[in-house]
């Protein structure tokens, strides 16, 4: 009876268990030796309610396996995460429900799909702003420091003494502006990423931050061969974890690595700071940015609050031989 059951859609399960339901009420009604006065007594009133309880824990009993899969998967799809692709319902159960379950499966591919389609061709306009802006400041607003330095060069014999003090400071201070557009050039698109790869271009941000934000970095750096997409999108989650590092963990020491690990690149950034306040790690649009930038190359990334204190994040990408 029960393998007849599981074999019907939805609605002819609900109406088969109001149908035996209703069925047992009629039985009861004819063939029960049961009379109703009026006014009712409190005997009869009692066999009815009895009665009455009867037939609803009967409808309970049958409906709850025939519903049971239903929230099942209505329970699954409320905990799928959109910044954690993969995760499916459990195609199992009833024809209908496995169809359901399917159906949601297949919007949940499609999403994913035209989600890093969309991410992949939004992240390589931004790339490309980026780079021709960092090329502008360097070869444009860089020159006219550069010349501006030279010039005072070239005026300094020419001054009185008495002003030879203020064109230094002039000079320094067209040098400062120099050195921050090459920084900031640097930021926008590292040149060392193009020209040397992954490796040099970790060794190169964690030197420039440990100038900039007076800590002491710790490298353990794996010369790993990644294609030109997921080397940028390491280098860019190594960035923005470190610029977190300098502006709210409040650090002494961090820690960068990147080495394989069980056939995949494994990239971690540590610090031992104050950690992350509640909430922090789904409100925060730099981290949604790193998420977004792994989901791009079927990455993982786990931002957490470190043992003994501090923030790590570990950025994963698979296929590495």
């Amino acid at each position: 009876m029960r393998k007849l059951l599981g074999t019907l859609p939805l609605y002819w399960r609900i109406f088969a268990t109001q149908f035996v339901v209703l069925t047992v009420a009629f039985l009861l009604l004819v063939f029960a030796p049961v009379t109703v006065s009026i006014p009712v007594a409190a005997t009869e009133l009692v066999v009815l309610i009895c009665g009455l309880a009867a037939l609803v824990a009967l409808s309970l009993l049958l409906l709850r396996p025939a519903l049971r899969p239903l929230e099942t998967v209505t329970t699954t799809m409320r905990s799928i995460d959109p910044l954690r692709p993969g995760q499916r319902v459990p195609v199992v159960g009833e024809p209908d429900f496995a169809a359901l379950a399917q159906a949601f499966n297949d919007m949940l591919e499609r999403l994913e799909r035209e989600r890093r389609d969309s991410a992949r061709r939004a992240l390589a306009v931004q790339e490309g702003e980026r780079r021709r802006v960092a090329r502008e400041l360097h070869d444009e607003v860089g020159q006219v420091f550069t010349a501006i330095m030279l010039q005072i060069e070239h005026l300094t014999a020419a001054v009185p003494p008495e002003l030879r003090e203020e064109l230094e400071e002039l000079r320094e201070t067209a040098r400062v502006g120099a050195y921050d557009v090459r920084r900031i050039a640097a930021r926008l698109r590292p040149q060392v990423l193009d020209d040397l790869g992954l490796h040099s271009a970790l060794k190169a941000l964690a030197t420039a931050h440990a100038d900039q934000a007076g800590v002491h970095v710790e490298r353990a750096l794996e010369p790993i061969s990644l294609d030109e997409e997921r080397e940028l999108v390491a280098y860019r989650v190594a960035q923005e974890a470190l610029t977190n590092v300098a502006r709210h963990a409040g650090a002494r020491r961090v820690s960068l690595s990147l080495r394989r690990e069980d056939g995949s690149a494994v990239l971690r950034v540590r610090d031992d700071g104050r950690g992350m306040p509640p909430g922090a790690a789904s409100s925060s649009n730099g981290i949604r940015g790193m998420r977004e930038r792994a989901l791009l190359i079927g990455a993982t990334l786990i931002v957490r609050n470190a043992e003994g204190g501090g923030t790590e994040v570990v950025l994963r990408i698979p296929g590495v031989p």
